[in-house]
């Protein structure tokens, strides 16, 4: 058998990093995150390269910020040219260059690419249970030489259903739901109430209460309400859900986050039940998170922690003694990448920002890690640093930002102007600059991408 480990990579979609229990959210049960939590590391300060779907999905597969390619959202109209060469070093090339098969299972959401054309062989269509099951057999007989495989699912992504069907007024946003059964359905699902309990019983014990940061930042960059005008149903939402309608998406929203941690747990079981664990690197993320309720947000693409910051486990052959890096910021879109190609021995792209997180995983002495961990979204950019994190924010008078995320954890105000954080606010601009370097930001392209935000 070879000595270099398979690759099991879980993909979730619209995952926050504290939707598991493992993370101390006491409104839901995820026993098959938190198994893998139990025998590796978790990164506390793991971000996205951009909170939305596509753009997040590319950085993962190629190690590049979405922005190399003119790509700030889910609009894909005007991106920059990508191509063959540039897709052969894409993950599943280099993988496959190094003696791997690799194959992927589940969502996609590529930029006017297949993930065929990044080097993988698709087994499975399916999102949901059919790609769990097929998974699952896959791996009761795997092949021969080293493998990759992806599980791509869909949740708790139906959780964006429920503020389009609520107030649905718009020719795309009643098309959205004619072509969302099964997400409807599965929403639905999630949204029942336990059995026998009533109203103020559910709202007494049961649902999840509004967050502490549930009202809008007072000094909010005015992109946000840009972007909130784009997408009508979002506006609709924070101005007319009650309380209690927030609280029910806040429950339907983890009832979703445990319906996934059931599929992967079928995976899961699959993979140790011939002992391929021992064998197996297996890395847990999500693509970006979901604001739930946060700044009376609902959706993504901001680069608020709900948005922006993602669950990110990795669990090494064999297993570790558990533990929580809370220290070094990460990028699941910049950094997964060079660490697989790591872990397979193969040769990663010229010119990649992101680094392994090998040396981070086994403890090596003398780890020389980034300052600060870079962000993108399609209203902003963002560097997370110690106890701070620096925007600018696009098409705002306010749009240079400062949070202390230490005494304000639910990013409430900007302190970007506060005379005693002067070295922080230099700090922060010095951090943004490095890590930005070279990476373009095209405003006509921003701009077309709000509406796709």
């Amino acid at each position: 058998m070879s000595t270099r480990p398979n690759l099991l990579l879980i993909l979730t979609d619209q995952q926050s990093a504290t939707m598991m229990s493992c993370a101390g959210n006491p409104w839901l049960r995820t026993p098959a995150m938190d198994s893998l939590a139990a025998e590796g590391v978790r990164f506390e300060r793991a971000y996205c390269a951009n909170s939305v779907c596509i753009a997040s999905r590319f950085s993962i597969f190629t190690g590049r910020f979405p922005s190399e390619i003119g790509l700030y959202s889910n609009y894909t109209a005007e991106l920059l040219p990508f191509d063959e060469a540039r897709r052969r070093e894409g993950l599943g090339w280099r993988l496959r260059d190094a003696g791997y098969a690799t194959f992927y299972g589940g969502k996609v959401h590529l930029p006017r690419m297949r993930i065929e054309d990044l080097g993988f062989e698709v087994v499975c269509r399916d999102e949901r249970d059919a790609l769990a099951t097929v998974c699952a057999e896959f791996l009761r007989r795997p092949p021969a030489e080293p493998f990759c495989l992806v599980a791509s699912f869909i949740n708790p992504h139906d959780i964006c259903y429920m503020a389009i069907r609520d107030s649905a007024q718009n020719e795309r946003e009643r098309w959205l739901l004619e072509k969302g059964i099964v997400e409807l359905a599965a929403l639905d699902r999630a949204l029942a109430r336990p059995p026998g309990v009533d109203d103020a019983a559910f709202f007494r014990t049961h649902a999840p209460p509004l967050p502490s940061n549930f009202a809008p930042q007072a000094d909010e960059p005015e992109v946000i309400a840009r972007m909130l005008r784009a997408r009508p149903f979002r506006e609709r939402a924070r101005r007319a859900w009650s309380a209690e309608r927030w609280r029910e998406h806040r429950w339907a929203y983890a009832r979703l986050t445990e319906f996934v941690d059931a599929q992967i747990g079928v995976v899961l079981d699959a993979l140790r039940a011939n002992g391929l664990d021992r064998a197996t690197l297996t890395v847990f993320t999500s693509d970006h998170g979901d604001m739930d309720g946060a700044h009376g947000l609902e959706h993504k693409s901001t680069m608020y922690e709900e948005a922006s910051r993602v669950p990110l486990i990795v669990r090494p052959p064999g297993g570790t003694p558990p533990r929580v890096d809370r220290v070094h910021g990460v990028s699941n879109g910049l950094d997964l990448l060079p660490t697989l190609c790591d872990y397979a021995g193969a040769a990663q792209p010229a010119g990649l920002r992101g680094r392994s997180l090998r040396p981070l995983l086994e403890r090596a002495n003398g780890v020389r890690w980034r300052a600060a961990v870079p962000m993108e979204s399609a209203i902003g950019r963002a560097v997370r640093w110690g106890d701070y994190k620096y925007a600018r924010y696009d098409f705002s008078a306010n749009g240079e930002q400062l949070y202390d995320l230490a005494r304000d954890p639910g990013e409430t105000r900007n302190c970007a102007g506060d005379a005693d954080r002067r070295a922080a606010l230099a700090a922060g601009r010095r951090h943004f600059e490095r890590a930005f370097a070279g990476v373009p930001r095209d405003p006509v392209r921003l701009a077309h991408s709000l509406d796709d935000a």
